[in-house]
């Protein structure tokens, strides 16, 4: 159910491409390129580092949920989506953390 929620939203992102700019935000964003996106899914990360660390659960939650949102949207300025990111995470479902870092550092 929750992975459908996040693919719905990636395909409204992606379909935001073509709304007009004065009624769309995502529009803006796209427009203003991945920079921009990058810009802002760090400021949105910053402020869930801030609600982990000294908020409620509901304002942690409302920053997830930016910054997840915000994630689709640098993804889709870059002409991909999470498909590619859900693949990397299965390749390394069962794999150690501390073995798949590792594994990275000696490529």
């Amino acid at each position: 159910m929750h992975l459908i929620t996040l693919e719905t939203l990636s395909n409204t992102i992606r379909a935001r491409r073509t709304s007009t700019a004065e009624k769309s935000y995502t529009r803006q964003l796209l427009d203003a390129g991945p920079p921009k996106c990058a810009k802002k899914l760090g400021e949105e990360a910053v402020e869930l580092v801030i609600a982990a660390t000294s908020e409620d659960d509901t304002s942690l939650h409302n920053e997830a949920a930016d910054v997840l949102y915000h994630l689709l949207v640098l993804l889709e300025s870059r002409e991909t989506n999470l498909a590619p990111v859900l693949d990397i995470l299965a390749e390394r479902h069962g794999i150690s953390g501390l073995d798949e870092k590792a594994s990275r550092e000696n490529s």
